[in-house]
């Protein structure tokens, strides 16, 4: 098979058995300092990634996929936007809320957001019907002044089904006797656990003509939620919907409602990679120091091979391609390395609690069973292309000194 000569010299260079045996070792800690970084890196940012969907997914279990609100009064026509929506075949389901902040108090007080929602509706949005772990959704009656509460929220405030609880608003009435705060005495009537510390602590859900009636809101919500098959297409769904309804309205989407959370995780995302990243480059400065002391160790042959006739870029390409190779060897042994080892961290993790007799990651600390991994296509090609570029850099130095080796020179004392 025809090869190129710099491409013959240099795989055989590769092959070949080296007098001086410290840079065999030199070019095999190369290869795995190279693999072993793209390895953790593969590895960290699947973790990574797959908290954060983790995260985002237990979020959205609970919250709206987009929301259409009025301009800082009620949205009376909720019905007819409600319709509108569901006739879109991007909506999944849609259902009308009302969000307040109030202080719930039971044997201890707790600041949570009250939610006021139609309970035949509110399963086509979210799964807090599911989450239930005492009671029923269908319990929160119009009249009854029934509430749901976090699992969290209720054992911070020392309550359980059947006690009361009251719950106390930051608006005034106005009476003879001067401004009252809105307060209202609720029984709970059941309890959730999202899995999620923000809605488990944080959440107290209510029937919506409850809310109303203790807001004197009339027929008028906050606004419409919405749940949709694509929730990348969040914002313009709900865009088209605030159009269609003519009005003054605000639009928002998850990622608008939690920018600050994913603004973080991409952040720490990034500048973990950045971190890792150096375990590659020590690779390639190994491979730089490899590749200086075999072009030493071949003066004389550089020297003869220039007198065959090889010209300057030949040389320099012979030992482009040889260092190549040992970065390419290296950042296959990783990727390689790296899916294996994402593909069965979740069995390692279980095989190291089951030796030394510990749990690494407490179910009721850190809300998961098991270690979430998210292995995405993207974050591999990106890292092997990195490691591949990184690996190409080294070998220009030492290649350039060959290239500007004399023949005289080299063979004067040969």
């Amino acid at each position: 098979m025809f090869k190129p000569v710099p491409v013959a010299i240099g795989l055989r260079y590769l092959r070949a058995k080296r007098r001086n045996g410290f840079i065999s070792f030199i070019s095999l800690a190369s290869i795995l300092g190279i693999a072993l970084g793209v390895t953790a890196l593969i590895t960290t940012l699947a973790v990574m990634s797959g908290f954060q969907r983790e995260i985002r997914d237990r979020m959205l279990q609970m919250a709206a996929h987009a929301t259409v609100s009025g301009y800082g009064e009620p949205l009376q026509d909720w019905q007819r936007a409600v319709d509108i929506a569901l006739k879109d075949a991007r909506v999944a389901g849609a259902a009308p809320y009302i969000e307040k902040e109030a202080l719930i108090l039971g044997s201890n007080n707790q600041p949570a957001m009250l939610r006021g929602v139609e309970p035949a509706q509110e399963d086509t949005v979210s799964v807090i019907g599911a989450k239930l772990v005492q009671g029923k959704l269908t319990e929160l009656m119009p009249g009854s002044f029934n509430i749901v509460l976090g699992r969290e929220l209720a054992v911070w405030l020392g309550v359980s089904v059947g006690d009361d609880v009251i719950v106390m608003l930051a608006d005034y009435r106005n009476t003879p006797m001067g401004g009252i705060q809105t307060q209202k005495r609720f029984v709970v009537s059941g309890i959730f656990e999202a899995g999620y510390n923000e809605f488990d602590k944080g959440l107290a859900v209510v029937n919506l003509s409850d809310l109303q009636r203790l807001l004197r809101m009339g027929e008028g919500v906050t606004g419409v939620r919405l749940k949709l098959r694509d929730m990348d297409l969040a914002f313009d769904v709900g865009r088209e919907l605030a159009l269609k309804l003519k009005g003054p309205y605000r639009v928002s989407d998850w990622t608008q409602d939690n920018a600050n959370l994913f603004r973080a995780l991409k952040m720490e995302k990034t500048v973990m990679a950045i971190l890792l990243s150096l375990i590659i480059a020590m690779g390639a400065f190994n491979l730089v120091s490899s590749q200086v002391m075999l072009v030493t160790d071949k003066q004389a042959d550089i020297a003869i091979l220039r007198t065959l006739g090889l010209t300057p870029r030949q040389v320099m390409q012979v030992f482009m391609v040889q260092g190549s190779l040992i970065g390419i060897i290296g950042t296959v042994s990783g990727v390689i390395g790296g899916i294996l080892l994402t593909l069965n961290l979740d069995r390692i993790l279980q095989g190291i609690e089951k030796v030394f007799g510990v749990q690494l990651l407490p179910e009721d600390v850190y809300y998961i069973t098991g270690l979430p991994t998210d292995l995405q296509t993207g974050d591999v090609i990106t890292i092997a292309c990195v490691a591949l570029a990184m690996a190409f850099v080294a070998t220009l130095y030492p290649a350039w000194r060959a290239a500007r080796t004399a023949p005289a020179e080299a063979l004067r004392y040969e």
